[in-house]
């Protein structure tokens, strides 16, 4: 039986009013943008080539070049952000609490495809991205190509703002860059729960420049270094064990995110279209889960 459900009702009169009008647009009239999606989502909840589509979604190649479109001209940032100003207020902690976390994607071969042409100087046809990064995304390590996925998850283990990056990239830089895409749709206050990859002392300072409230373990290096100054060394930052203990839901968030095998492995060779798939699967947990 195919599975064709992930777009009900309810989600659907949400996005639509964001999603593009073919009103006034020049040459053959779109398919129904309801089951474009639905087709879409089948091909990143299975993982299969877009080749695979099952005919009942329409023409596959109509199918990617809308993803394509909708993820590099901002529908699926739009689309998200129509999610969550929808979404209905649910009794929180007296404190809001933010998770920070990233996790790392496999790379599929096929998601290398303009990889070894960029090496032997060949042109690449990722000009029609406007904003594919020169890196697709893609770092190498012992373990092959991979990607890495940084996010903000709410208590709910619900996404609210993630980013891309290359798969050997360390976490701490990508901090003040989520910060700054989370403000852009998000202005409320809330506690920052972090692991110790955010420690640097630098972090914790730029966490107070944005009067940023935190809880984020020191590393035993840090400690020790502090230890062994003495009085010079300052007093140790505030650490709330209890606080701390809410941080597990940024990994169920994550968790939540690869139960769509098409984004537990990437095998997209845009980062642009990529993250389009992962923003619409976080979408559609995101509804499901605040409803």
């Amino acid at each position: 039986m195919l599975r064709a459900d992930e777009i009900p009702d309810d989600l659907w009169a949400v996005i639509e009013p964001v999603l593009p009008a073919s009103a006034g647009r020049r040459g053959r009239p779109w398919n129904d943008h309801r089951l474009t999606l639905e087709g879409i989502a089948w091909r990143f909840r299975t993982g299969s080539p877009w080749r695979d589509l099952p005919e009942y979604f329409g023409p596959w190649q109509s199918i990617w070049e809308r993803h394509r479109r909708w993820s590099d001209d901002g529908t699926y940032i739009r689309m998200f952000a129509a999610v969550r100003a929808a979404a209905p207020e649910r009794e929180e902690q007296l404190e809001r609490l933010l998770s920070i976390d990233s996790t790392i994607v496999r790379a599929h071969q096929h998601s290398a495809g303009a990889l070894p042409m960029r090496t032997q100087g060949a042109r690449s046809n990722d000009k029609n991205l406007a904003n594919e990064p020169a890196d697709h995304a893609l770092g190498r390590s012992r373990g092959g190509l991979s990607t890495k996925i940084h996010a903000l998850t709410d208590t709910f283990c619900c996404p609210l703002t993630l980013l891309l990056s290359p798969g050997q990239a360390g976490d701490n830089p990508y901090l003040a860059p989520l910060l700054d895409a989370h403000r852009a749709h998000d202005t409320a206050a809330f506690r920052l729960l972090a692991d110790k990859a955010y420690s640097h002392p630098s972090t914790r300072k730029n966490l107070r420049e944005r009067r940023i409230s935190h809880t984020i373990p020191e590393r035993r290096d840090q400690i020790r270094r502090r230890k062994t100054k003495g009085s010079d060394g300052g007093r140790p930052p505030a650490f709330d064990k209890d606080r701390y203990r809410e941080r597990n839901t940024v990994e169920r968030g994550f968790g939540r995110l690869k139960q769509w095998r098409g984004i537990a492995t990437r095998y997209d060779k845009y980062a642009t279209t990529f993250l389009g798939g992962v923003l619409f699967a976080a979408l559609v947990i995101h509804h499901r889960v605040r409803k």
